[in-house]
């Protein structure tokens, strides 16, 4: 129970983080309290104090970081998610995203209680690793059927059945995990066979490429045909990155950064949208560009946003982050930077920081390759999603359109990332454990 008392502890810290962000929110921008966000957020708390009593039962020894870190990072997207919905004026796209964002934290959370009951040793998914491949390519595809695209969506990743929106590449996210882990444990000691030597680079047999290629096409594909450049971007790079971790070979580091780069070029020199994030990135401070229908405006207002925070930021509920078009989705780490400065966002790096350590920490501390390619996986698509969207934001890279894990607004990303943090949680309990039967 040692390590469920430690996790209670940071999780009532980290509850207490996030429910002093969102009273200072309503102090700073209304100059009052309303108990009834409060005792919304409230029950998001219960539900999560839920999940913590759920792994002293089925999860006893499960790592004890994982659920404060997605706890304290959630509870901050909140706040800056309901400031931003309170702002008298400004650019926002939707009134209630702060409600919206707490029932999608709820049923992230009811999503991972569900992920620890089903999933009662990881092991038992390598059993299902083609059924993933047939998932994934199913849910990938999902936003071409005509009748199901949400209409008047610059790109086509979003699903509409009824009231309900959801972009069902979150989920396939975790689904080509589970199948990219299973694939290459079964085809590892190909793959690491060594071909022909260019330069100072050994590269691997041409006959082993087809996989590498297969999943370089499929994500030329998600950014052609539903003009998703991030998540192109991120699912080909996990799979590059866990066949590293298979293999120990880095030319396929080599080989997946070349083939990166060939797809971006053909890409901006085909793809009209594209070409206009590169030129948004490269000219953002053009007068022309600036003022133009889908310029750089949302990109330079988030750079005066994170300027105006300097060091230690206005202070919450103080700023103006709604004056940037998607402040609290794409942009919403412009507009904590605002608030909280650089400090805060150092503070919150840190935090994704510890959460990624913590993945590859459990991924190697495993007996076994799935459950460590698995975990690593998982792990680091959490962290490349963050380096594309702050990347993107901060300029370093073009902007890409992807949300920030845990932080943005976004329901369907929410419930997926939550669902990586009970895999992780799972993974860590069974290696903990030791060997158990595989049922």
């Amino acid at each position: 129970m040692r390590l469920r008392n430690v996790e209670l502890g940071l999780l009532l810290l980290a509850l207490a983080v996030a429910a002093g962000a969102i009273v200072l929110v309503q102090l700073g921008a209304l100059g009052r309290i309303d108990p009834d966000v409060v005792k919304l957020a409230g029950g998001v708390g219960v539900l999560v104090v839920a999940l913590h009593i759920v792994l002293r039962f089925v999860a006893r020894d499960a790592d004890p970081f994982i659920l404060p870190i997605a706890t304290a990072i959630n509870g901050l997207g909140i706040a800056e998610i309901y400031r931003i919905d309170i702002s008298p004026n400004g650019l926002k796209a939707h009134l209630d995203d702060g409600t919206h964002q707490i029932l999608w934290t709820a049923l992230g959370i009811g999503a991972a209680i569900l992920v620890l009951f089903l999933v009662r040793n990881h092991r038992m998914l390598q059993r299902y690793t083609y059924i993933a491949m047939l998932a994934s390519i199913v849910l990938l595809l999902l936003p071409l059927v005509p009748g199901l695209r949400l209409p008047g969506a610059a790109a086509y990743v979003w699903v509409h059945v009824g009231p309900l929106n959801f972009q069902p590449g979150e989920i396939a996210k975790i689904t080509l995990a589970i199948f990219f882990a299973g694939f290459l444990v079964a085809r590892r000691d190909s793959l690491a066979m060594v071909g022909r030597r260019i330069l100072f680079v050994q590269l691997p047999r041409a006959r082993d490429l087809g996989p590498i290629l297969v999943v370089w096409i499929l994500a030329l594909g998600v950014i052609v045909g539903e003009h998703d450049l991030g998540t192109g971007l991120l699912l080909f790079g996990m799979f590059v990155a866990m066949l590293y971790v298979a293999t120990g070979r880095t030319s396929w580091i080599v080989l997946g950064l070349l083939l990166a780069a060939v797809g971006a070029y053909a890409a901006s020199r085909i793809l009209s949208y594209v070409q206009g994030r590169i030129t948004n990135w490269l000219d953002a401070f053009d007068p022309k560009l600036y003022d133009a229908q889908g310029g750089s405006f949302q990109v330079v207002n988030g750079i005066f946003g994170l300027a105006h925070g300097g060091l230690f930021g206005t202070g919450l509920g103080q700023g103006r982050p709604d004056i940037t078009p998607a402040a609290s989705s794409d942009f919403i780490v412009a507009s904590l930077g605002e608030e909280l400065g650089l400090v805060g966002v150092f503070a919150i790096l840190c935090l994704y920081l510890l959460f990624v350590s913590r993945g590859f920490r459990i991924g190697y501390s495993g007996p076994d390759d799935f459950g460590k390619l698995l975990a690593v996986g998982l792990a680091f698509v959490v962290a490349l999603q963050c380096f594309i969207v702050i990347g993107g934001v901060m300029r370093v890279i073009p902007n890409t359109g992807l949300t920030t894990p845990f932080l943005a607004a976004g329901g369907s990303s929410l419930v997926a990332n939550w669902m990586i943090a009970a895999l992780l949680l799972r993974i860590s309990d069974t290696i903990r454990s030791g060997p158990r039967t595989v049922i």
